[in-house]
């Protein structure tokens, strides 16, 4: 038979699967649009905070009118004593809760410079992203506050308002943000899963669509198929999936420029390095599914590779803060350098050449793959041990 025979019989397989077309198909195009949708909100905001009023003055009222006027603030509930305070932070129903201790504006009044007014933030670290938010938009309300009642306060001892305002703050600090200035959890995090979810997709894709031929002994029928060539054999087998993936991550970028999320000039680029991170991480699942002689084996190696690689691409978790042998792990994986590249490309301005080093070294890893599953195909077509093997 020809290479077509591959190719038609590849195709009659995914026919006569729903499931298998499913995986490659409309289920990840569904689970993307899930993810763009998830953050769609771009921002955080009004997240929930509590606060413990023990001061009960004009001061503490108005900190609290300042707290509810941040955008990333919604005071939800004020309490009476610490145990429901407390109550309410373990059952998740505040991100945060605001501790204003008694006597605060009493202190204040008084201008205890060495007693300064001590308030406590009590926050759930075990969500990040919310705590972070939490802590950076009330150190800013209460810091306002602080600033502007120092500056009454030296306008009373007789300064100009331009003198208390130098004389409060000598030295400033421009914090201004290089990368994703406008906090964009949309643009940034939906942006770097959408790969991260295809990758372990086409591994699985991958070692699926060998290991099934292992387990149904028709590895010879497929070496046939084509001829008894296995570079052929392998490369259309293949493809199909290589092609649907492909076609959901196009669909899925297409609607993320229609967001604004991406400019149009980046996205050949992008698309064509996340062409060559499917198709390594296909032959990585059929070169699994080949060497292990086991569907349930290349299955299992396809969730121990891909599951956690987001977690040691460095975008979780900083790179440069792991240990050395879990860096190590990081940087042998391709999706870490392709999610670098892609913050690059999108968030960074680097340049499209600047890529070119590592689409080159993609290409190889793809093409060792392919070769050395190749070697690994003609084994196991002369060697019915490997067959029927669960």
């Amino acid at each position: 038979m020809s290479a077509s025979g591959t190719w038609q019989r590849e195709w009659a397989r995914l026919r006569a699967s729903p499931f298998d077309l499913a995986l490659l198909s409309w289920l990840p195009l569904l689970m993307g649009l899930l993810l763009v949708w998830t953050f769609a909100a771009g921002l955080p905001t009004r997240l929930p905070l509590g606060v413990l009023d023990a001061d009960h003055s004009g001061l503490s009222r108005q900190l609290l009118r300042m707290l509810d006027a941040a955008p990333g603030l919604r005071v939800t509930a004020q309490y009476s004593d610490e145990a429901e305070m407390q109550r309410d932070l373990r059952a998740g129903h505040v991100y945060a809760a605001l501790v204003i201790p008694a006597g605060m504006a009493a202190n204040i009044k008084r201008g205890h410079p060495a007693h300064p007014a001590q308030l406590a933030l009590l926050h759930n670290a075990q969500f990040a992203t919310h705590s972070g938010l939490l802590q950076k938009d009330v150190r800013t309300v209460v810091g306002t506050l602080s600033v502007g009642i120092e500056i009454a306060s030296r306008e009373k001892r007789g300064q100009s308002p331009q003198a208390a305002k130098a004389g409060f703050e000598p030295m400033r600090a421009s914090m201004q943000a290089v990368y994703n200035p406008s906090l964009n959890y949309q643009q940034f995090l939906a942006a770097v899963l959408l790969p991260a979810l295809l990758h372990m997709l086409a591994m699985v894709g991958g070692a699926w669509s060998a290991g099934t031929e292992l387990r149904g002994a028709t590895v010879p029928a497929w070496l046939a198929s084509s001829a008894g060539r296995p570079l052929p054999a392998l490369l259309i087998k293949l493809a199909p999936a290589w092609l649907l993936l492909n076609a959901v991550n196009v669909l899925l970028w297409l609607l993320m420029q229609q967001l604004g999320l991406v400019h149009g000039h980046s996205l050949p680029v992008l698309l064509g390095l996340h062409g060559l991170l499917l198709a390594v991480y296909l032959a990585l699942g059929a070169f699994a599914a080949l060497a292990a002689s086991s569907l349930r084996m290349a299955l299992s190696a396809a969730g121990f590779i891909t599951a956690p690689a987001f977690a040691y691409s460095g975008l979780a978790f900083p790179l440069m803060a792991m240990p050395p042998g879990a860096r190590m792990w990081a940087e042998s994986l391709p999706l870490t350098w392709v999610l670098e590249a892609q913050v690059g490309l999108l968030q960074q301005g680097r340049a499209a050449a600047e890529l070119l080093p590592l689409t080159g070294w993609l290409s190889l890893a793809s093409a060792g793959l392919i070769l050395a599953s190749c070697a690994l195909l003609k084994r196991a077509a002369v060697t019915p041990a490997c067959w029927g093997k669960r």
